[in-house]
């Protein structure tokens, strides 16, 4: 008669346990059942905003739920970023980042969040080459001849970035370390800010992501000098490489990626690498990103898990190796 039972009590146990699973399976198929936040932690306008913006419109036509994003500038991403890692891991707020984001973790010794152990990496969206330009009526007419300026008044010629820390900020730090030349660093709170200001000429060059800085160049309010990929972008065929500018060795690309909060269900981001991917590989969604100046890419977590901790791995060292400290 007991082992009857506890039979019956083990089986009602198992019943209830595979009801549970059941109705959170469910729960999950449904997602996403109201809009989404995807939270860009620089200013409107620079490259993350665009493409965060142009995936936000395809995924609110596909889910049928707005998808909004929410710009949250400040701290280096750091203050988008704590939003997020303190959101509730339900898959309805996101946070869409650059590399800026594994740059200042690895400036950072004291962030509010940790960069690796509070997020949920959805997937890798895209590479984005950086290019140097500068304000129409700069003097240097090529990198070669912003060098020579530069290395002739050291410290006079003011370079702009998204923030300390900023993949703009970094760019220039890896430029200086391989010519020698030796530029002012004046922070903005986003790269569109910046850009603004060389375009009025407060100061005279920036590193920027294609997309941002393609309009002025195709408007001729900013001169490109190079751009730094291995070969020349279909979008700017006249613009010479970094080789082709004297310096062969010197690469540098931003990227941009997608993450959730940490603990989000196995089943909501495996919903959203799925949709997010699956928008990326859209002829032409391809198409636009490239014309913007974007290799798409499209990755697996783990893939994308992997790189933001190599790439964090690889600025601590560069930033240690040259005593960079926040502002």
């Amino acid at each position: 008669m007991m082992r009857t039972r506890r039979s019956f009590v083990r089986a009602q146990s198992f019943v209830l346990a595979g009801a549970l699973l059941l109705s959170g399976a469910n729960a999950f198929a449904a997602y996403p059942e109201r809009p989404i936040r995807i939270v860009v932690p620089v200013a409107p306008g620079g490259g993350n905003d665009i493409v965060a913006r142009l995936l936000a419109q395809r995924l609110t036509a596909k889910w049928g739920q707005q998808v909004v994003v929410d710009n949250r500038p400040g701290a280096s991403t750091a203050i988008g970023a704590e939003i997020v890692a303190r959101a509730n891991p339900d898959g309805y707020t996101l946070m869409f980042h650059s590399a800026s984001f594994a740059i200042n973790a690895a400036m950072q010794p004291k962030l509010a969040f940790d960069p690796i152990r509070d997020f949920t990496p959805i997937s890798l969206i895209a590479r984005v080459p950086q290019i140097l330009v500068v304000n129409p009526a700069f003097p240097a007419k090529t990198t070669a001849e912003l060098i020579a300026l530069a290395k002739a008044k050291p410290g006079q010629i003011n370079f702009a970035s998204a923030g300390n820390g900023s993949s703009p900020h970094l760019a220039m730090e890896v430029f200086m370390e391989m010519t020698g030349a030796t530029l002012n660093h004046v922070p903005y709170k986003g790269t569109a800010l910046g850009l603004s200001d060389v375009i009025a000429g407060h100061v005279q060059v920036v590193f920027d992501a294609i997309p941002p800085a393609l309009p002025y160049i195709r408007s001729g309010r900013v001169r490109p000098l190079m751009v730094v990929s291995t070969m020349r972008f279909p979008t700017l065929p006249e613009v010479p490489t970094a080789a082709e500018s004297g310096l062969p060795r010197y690469d540098f690309a931003s990227w941009f990626g997608m993450q959730a909060p940490a603990h989000t269900p196995d089943a909501v981001v495996a919903a959203l690498n799925r949709e997010v991917v699956a928008v990326i590989q859209l002829a032409e969604i391809r198409e636009r990103l490239t014309d913007l100046g974007l290799e798409p890419l499209g990755t697996t977590p783990g893939e994308f898990g992997s790189h933001l901790q190599s790439e964090i791995t690889l600025w601590r060292a560069f930033i240690k190796r040259h005593d960079l400290r926040p502002h």
